[in-house]
């Protein structure tokens, strides 16, 4: 199956906003203020043919008028005025195109939509929307969001690209993921899919060196053979994580009048989601919760957890999450490190796992426990259970997981509930890479998702 090029629309080195303007509430005033403000250092062409300058930035009639190669035009403007500025990129053989005006075929106008497919296929223009938000990419500084950043925190550089059919997920999630700490590779919105689909998008991304986990919120598939075809070769290569909107028929004809998109059967595409080891969130949370364990953590080497935990009942709860996952088992922990355990632990610690170090653990018991777990080999991975409100819990054991963290080969997930002093802790933590979750559902639940795509990754056909 052709594979699209998209370099130049996710890593331009020169862009052409279409419709740049100097009023504030304007798509293509916030678009070109956002370029300017994220330090893009390609070549920025502002094109509106009733101003001279905006922002200091010279203005041109038309795309046609630019003595330059364009990657990328970036289109913010009325619907109907879109077929033909598309015609005039295509004339100066513009590499790439992005609009992000509604008005098609997600109100009706199906023909208007068509004509903006056929004059991109045309002129074999690889063309994102429309109606969506467009692209972003931390590394490469791009950003056509016409969200302003005071608004919708933009996420750190990381591994994590995600794709939205949807502009309002995707602008709530890419806020939560600048939130979680945990780091953007790409976020591309698109909309209709006039012509660029997922299709296309899952396979530029299965390729690219900076993407190591994809997650994606989609409505409907277009073609769905080549969807099953791209969807073996990405998760051979790299985790997809999915959440699928229109799962009822109240949610597909929400669907089809947002983005157009023909839902189809939840239980067809759930079916393929599943034989092609695509992990499936049931909502948001669940979404956000598994991007950080797969951005972050190896693949464990079996399902046997060994809990620490400064807080008995919190034990026995993630006891329980790991009981009722089908999945993950409580690991037996070794003579030897029981032996271990047992010499440098205080004797009010029962040496059992879940390994609760009572109350008044502080960094020094998290370190020998930690050490001993690590090296257990019945042991396939940790789950790390600080409550910061007890006495011995502080920036010292927050410090010590991530320090711990650096150096096993295991998994490494941290169990962490509470408010302000908590979140404070939480942040630091995820600052660092270490995963850390909420609730034990949260956690064991993220863990087994983990488990499950290793088992994929190792039994998939080549």
């Amino acid at each position: 199956m052709a594979k699209m090029d998209l370099t130049p629309m996710l890593k331009p080195r020169s862009v052409a906003i279409i419709g740049a303007s100097r009023d504030p509430g304007k798509v293509g005033h916030v678009i070109l203020q956002n370029y300017l403000n994220a330090g893009y250092s390609g070549r920025i062409y502002a094109v509106n043919k009733n101003a001279t300058e905006v922002m200091g930035i010279k203005c041109y009639e038309s795309v046609l008028k630019i003595k330059d190669t364009i990657d990328l035009a970036v289109i913010a403007i009325p619907a109907k005025f879109v077929p033909e500025t598309l015609e005039e990129c295509g004339k100066a053989r513009v590499k790439t195109t992005i609009v992000v005006s509604g008005g098609f075929a997600e109100i009706g106008n199906v023909d208007l939509q068509e004509q903006l497919k056929s004059i991109a296929d045309k002129y074999n223009m690889p063309t994102l929307g429309p109606n969506c938000l467009g692209v972003m990419d931390p590394r490469s500084r791009i950003d056509t969001l016409f969200l302003p950043t005071y608004k919708l925190s933009r996420p750190q550089v990381g591994g994590v690209s995600f794709l939205c059919q949807s502009g309002a997920v995707g602008s709530t999630v890419l806020d939560l993921i600048a939130g979680e700490g945990f780091g953007l590779s790409k976020f591309i919105s698109y909309g209709n899919a006039a012509q660029v689909d997922e299709v296309d998008l899952l396979n530029f991304l299965a390729d690219d060196p900076d993407t190591k986990v994809i997650i994606m919120y989609i409505e409907g598939i277009k073609r769905g053979r080549a969807f099953i075809e791209t969807a073996r070769r990405v998760t051979r290569k790299k985790p997809v994580i999915v959440l699928k909107g229109g799962r009822t028929s109240a949610g597909q004809a929400a669907a089809h009048s947002h983005t157009a998109a023909l839902a189809g059967s939840y239980e067809d595409h759930e079916a393929v989601f599943r034989q092609f080891g695509f992990t499936i969130a049931e909502d948001i949370s669940d979404m956000l919760n598994y991007a950080k364990i797969f951005n972050s953590e190896p693949f464990p080497k079996g399902n046997r957890v060994g809990i620490i935990t400064n807080g008995g009942g919190i034990g026995v709860l993630a006891s329980d999450e790991i009981g009722m996952s089908g999945t993950l088992k409580l690991a037996e922990i070794s003579d030897k490190s029981k032996t271990t355990l047992r010499r440098n632990l205080p004797p009010l610690v029962n040496i059992r796992n879940p390994l609760d170090l009572a109350g008044d653990a502080g960094s020094q018991r998290y370190e020998e426990a930690l050490s001993v777990f690590n090296s257990d080999d019945s042991i396939d991975s940790i789950l790390a259970i600080c409550l910061f409100q007890t006495p011995g819990a502080d920036s010292s054991v927050a410090a010590k997981l991530i320090n711990f963290k650096e150096k096993s080969e295991k998994p490494l997930i941290v169990l962490s509930i509470g408010a302000d002093y908590t979140r404070m802790h939480k942040i630091m933590m995820e600052s660092s890479g270490l995963p850390v979750y909420d609730s034990p559902y949260a956690a064991v639940h993220s863990l087994s998702q983990l488990l499950k795509y290793a088992e994929y990754r190792k039994n998939a056909p080549n």
